[in-house]
């Protein structure tokens, strides 16, 4: 009868964060690529592997392309001091105020190939354009990006409390360091 009655609430519990995740990931409503251009500093991030050898002083920029396509370069510090670099290029397959983006950074003569792009759909961002989160329909993946290497807690706060809503595990957010 005790078992039960633990059971019970744990097992709602449970059913309750399925449901949570299995909610498709809301984006913003629309994204103006123009104003999102420029450097980010990388706040948090859930950790990847494509980012292993980086310990810190992560930036991304994004510089708009005539063919209203986006140029993408990620850096970051590597452990011996050197910088690691990607370079790459980002579209809007939704059209061009969609937050659904789709990123490449393999050889453009892949390009045709599908699971060459990958998601970046912008799920947060301010009215100012200072402070984003970018993940994807899996949430696997997020990015916590400012345009500055600090952020006001409170703002920082009321966003993860945001993502969490969304159902993204903020549990696994580790801070990337941007200051010595």
């Amino acid at each position: 009868m005790k078992t039960a009655l633990f059971a019970a609430p744990a097992l709602a519990l449970l059913l309750s964060a399925q449901a949570c995740a299995a909610e498709p990931l809301a984006t913003i409503p629309s994204l103006d690529l123009k104003r999102y251009a420029g450097t980010w500093y990388e706040i948090a991030k859930f950790p990847n592997s494509f980012q292993d050898k980086c310990v810190g002083y992560t930036t991304a920029t994004y510089s708009a392309r005539p063919d209203g396509r986006v140029d993408v370069v990620n850096r970051c510090r590597r452990k011996d001091g050197d910088n690691e670099v990607a370079e790459g290029v980002a579209r809007q397959p939704e059209g061009p105020a969609s937050p659904k983006l789709e990123v490449r950074f393999a050889p453009a003569i892949m390009s045709f190939l599908p699971m060459v792009w990958g998601d970046y759909w912008v799920i947060d961002l301010d009215a100012g354009y200072t402070l984003a989160a970018v993940s994807e329909p899996k949430r696997e993946y997020l990015w916590i990006l400012s345009r500055t290497p600090t952020v006001d807690p409170a703002a920082y706060d009321a966003l993860l409390k945001r993502l969490a809503a969304q159902g993204l595990d903020m549990k696994r957010l580790v801070p990337t360091r941007q200051a010595p």
